[in-house]
């Protein structure tokens, strides 16, 4: 009895070891695609710069009661590069790339994009981090991203995408720049903190995009409206604080192409928060895709595989 009693006890830690970052990495993706309605909104009103820099530090300044712990971060040579490549691939060149491709394209396009993510994920993290993908993964892939290009067939076309061929392209170079960052995320988790790690990613891009105040192109408001305020706060305390943290402590737990998987799921969290709050058309068809990718999402998560990387 003592024996099938531990074994039942083991099975339940198991099963809260993997459901916990499975569910941050749930909230992480609905932050994640209520900001592309967010940004698409704030544009309307500020430069889409200001709004990537506003909200870099808005998000710097919720770790300033930390730093007393950061310093104590066992920090060591190894990571500084990786430190600075993580930091200038996420927030730096993906938030440049997107910035554009939002003014390109719709919100619900640039987030489709995100689909392609977990491919070019899998890819370096089997050649860089001698990750397994089992054939369920690989299943879990297909699905997801089927469903994914389904929800955006089944979209209708809007007067908010110029040039959506332009705008999809910069999201994907946005796609490989997440892929950096992912991958050296996944490496650095394995000894600092996911919680210290976003704290340097949004001080690095502060740092980077604090510049774009003195460039005469960029437009600085003498005044900017409640609306615009809010928005930069939610995308900083929330998305890039809230989301980055989950994200990163659900990266540090499971393996980086099944965390990837979860961004699938942010075009469908698009859909519904522009169908919620923007009054954006959904059809039948978009909520059968969305189940799609919802199925391929969970079919991916390989239980054997948390449990060697937990």
């Amino acid at each position: 009895m003592d024996v099938e009693h531990k074994g039942h006890i083991n099975q339940v830690v198991s099963y809260q070891g993997s459901l916990l970052p499975t569910l941050a990495m749930l909230v992480a993706m609905v932050l994640w695609g209520s900001s592309f309605v967010a940004m698409k909104y704030a544009f309307f009103e500020l430069d889409p710069l200001l709004v990537v820099l506003g909200r870099l530090v808005v998000a710097s300044l919720c770790f300033l009661p930390f730093i007393r712990h950061f310093v104590k971060a066992p920090i060591r040579k190894k990571h500084l590069l990786p430190m600075l490549g993580m930091g200038l691939c996420e927030p730096c060149l993906y938030f440049l790339f997107e910035a554009a491709a939002l003014q390109q394209t719709s919100a619900s396009q640039a987030s489709m994009i995100t689909t392609m993510l977990p491919l070019l994920v899998a890819i370096a993290a089997g050649a860089i981090l001698g990750e397994h993908i089992s054939r369920k993964t690989v299943i879990g892939f297909i699905l997801a991203a089927a469903g994914a290009l389904w929800l955006t067939l089944a979209g209708e076309r809007t007067q908010q995408a110029p040039n959506p061929v332009l705008g999809n392209f910069l999201e994907f170079l946005a796609m490989v720049c997440a892929t950096g960052y992912i991958i050296q995320m996944k490496y650095l988790s394995r000894d600092l903190s996911p919680f210290f790690l976003t704290a340097v990613q949004c001080v690095l891009g502060a740092l980077f995009f604090l510049p774009v105040l003195l460039l005469p192109q960029v437009h600085v408001p003498q005044a900017i409206s409640l609306s615009g305020v809010s928005i930069i706060l939610y995308l900083g305390v929330f998305v890039s604080v809230g989301a980055y943290g989950l994200y990163n402590f659900g990266i540090s737990r499971i393996p980086a192409n099944q965390a990837s998987v979860f961004i699938n799921l942010i075009p469908v969290f698009t859909v519904i928060l522009g169908f919620v709050i923007l009054g954006e058309h959904f059809t039948f068809w978009q909520f059968w895709a969305c189940v799609l990718v919802f199925c391929g999402v969970i079919l991916s998560q390989d239980r054997k595989n948390q449990e060697e990387v937990a």
